[in-house]
């Protein structure tokens, strides 16, 4: 399998023309982008608002429930309603959109709302005690907090259009998982490890690039701390553990001391 694998690799027809490595690359990269900019737009305010006002709760209930719905379930359902409807190529391709946009809004709403809903309720009375208004408090205060959480809910997202979008080349979507569906159906094993090797490596990729993105953007002292125990800054104890960051303050116990003698 290994051999036949580096074989599919090394074959130049692999990497060239239309259905070659670097399109379908692009196609799936193209896509990913292009939902995730249309999920955000919609998610992110829609969960910064909830998160602010404490109205509509129910949205971000009503949405983490829908992340129980199959994935190609959903994506066959939409297809199946909305493509004889749609004209040519339209048909195959927005209704795929469709359904990784609405597969890519639970974690960004849910993201973004749990990120202003975790902002210390001091930092807001200070920011009101300064005349801030509440637009000003949203902007100024709640959303640099909310970045952590927000970033966590992207990066979720990011990982689950581009898995998702593997399995919507089953309606002919384009993208990598073209590999997958021709190597199933010709019995090609190598060139469906070659496609899943390449979904894998872009999110992983991609995941890479938020984690990046993120320690720049989000302030120092926001940022949540994901590394082991044993890299994080403070003294190591001989056995590895962190005292100083991980442990918390130093406790010193009380020394046993010998009853006096009678």
């Amino acid at each position: 399998m290994i051999s036949g694998l580096l074989g599919w690799f090394a074959d130049p027809a692999t990497w060239a023309g239309p259905s070659g490595i670097p399109a379908r690359l692009g196609e799936h990269i193209l896509y990913t982008v292009v939902v995730l900019v249309i999920a955000a737009a919609f998610a992110i305010p829609a969960g910064l608002f909830i998160g602010h006002t404490g109205r509509g709760k129910w949205i971000v209930t009503s949405t983490n429930a829908a992340r129980a719905v199959p994935s190609l379930g959903l994506l066959f359902a939409v297809a199946l309603w909305l493509g004889p409807r749609l004209p040519g190529e339209v048909a195959f391709l927005l209704p795929s959109l469709i359904a990784l946009v609405v597969l890519a809004i639970p974690p960004l709403l849910s993201g973004a709302y749990s990120g202003v809903e975790a902002v210390d309720p001091a930092a807001r009375d200070a920011a009101r005690g300064m005349g801030m208004r509440g637009s000003q408090v949203l902007l100024k205060v709640e959303l640099p907090c909310s970045l952590p959480l927000l970033f966590s809910g992207l990066r979720s997202a990011t990982l689950q259009v581009v898995a998702t979008a593997t399995i919507a080349s089953f309606i002919s979507l384009g993208g990598l998982g073209v590999f997958l569906v021709q190597g199933l159906a010709g019995g090609d094993y190598p060139q469906m490890a070659g496609g899943a090797f390449l979904v894998a490596l872009l999110a992983l990729v991609a995941d890479g690039a938020l984690a990046l993105a993120q320690r720049f953007i989000v302030p120092a002292g926001l940022r949540i701390d994901d590394r082991p125990r044993g890299r994080r800054r403070g003294r190591l104890t001989p056995s590895g553990s962190n005292t100083a960051s991980a442990a918390g303050p130093e406790v010193t116990r009380p020394q046993a001391t010998a009853p006096p003698a009678n």
